[in-house]
């Protein structure tokens, strides 16, 4: 063979094998590049697909202050309010003269028997006052028994006006606007009691008070002694 043509095969060959060397490194520059790039656009790709529309969004962690200050308004947020009962209706007043009167149309006092002392026979003496403050004329039931006027000492209950009432023992009276009904009163020291005994007993010495009462009316009471 011809030597010239021996030494052009050799060099084909010799580029030829540089070539092969060249491409390997390439390649391999490829792939390691490749694998990089892969590796660092994961995290990409994945941020890219949460953002998406068709993605579902991860529902983040609560707030830990964020809870709290809700939990503060909650608290602090003003209760409802609860419903009242109804209030009782006041009483009828007399629309016309001659009605009954009503209870915050009438004013009940006594005079007498005020720190007084009552010594050897005198008699304690009240004057029991019942007064029509209301815009008409009225009626109201000023019997002993409903008009009461009662004496004790302590828890003994020692007399009163409606024990041993004969007859009905009402009395029905008009009361004029601002004119003062009045009844007068004097005790004979004798206690009374519900079975009407014929001789009652005579009250000891000591303390009382006296009463006056109509109903749910009461005026001030009086003190007195007797010696």
């Amino acid at each position: 063979m011809d030597p010239d043509t021996m030494r052009g095969d050799g060099a084909d060959v010799y580029w030829r094998r540089r070539m092969s060397v060249l491409v390997g490194v390439l390649v391999v520059v490829a792939v390691v590049a490749w694998a990089c790039s892969s590796g660092g656009s994961g995290p990409e790709r994945s941020s890219s697909a949460q953002s998406s529309p068709g993605a579902k969004s991860a529902t983040p962690a609560p707030d830990p202050l964020l809870a709290g200050l809700r939990t503060l308004a909650m608290g602090t947020a003003s209760p409802s309010p609860t419903p009242t009962s109804p209030k009782p209706s006041p009483t009828v007043r007399p629309k016309r003269p001659g009605d009954p009167c009503a209870a915050e149309d009438l004013v009940l006092s006594m005079q007498g028997g005020r720190e007084q002392i009552y010594t050897g026979s005198a008699r304690p003496s009240f004057i029991a006052t019942l007064v029509n403050i209301g815009p008409v004329m009225c009626t109201a039931d000023v019997g002993p028994r409903a008009l009461e006027i009662r004496i004790t000492s302590g828890a003994d209950r020692i007399w009163s006006t409606a024990d041993c009432v004969s007859g009905a023992g009402s009395e029905v009276r008009q009361l004029q606007r601002g004119v003062p009904y009045v009844r007068s009163l004097e005790w004979d020291r004798r206690r009374s009691s519900v079975d009407c005994r014929a001789t009652p007993a005579a009250a000891l010495p000591g303390t009382y008070v006296a009463t006056v009462r109509m109903g749910g009316l009461r005026a001030p009471k009086g003190v007195f002694h007797l010696r």
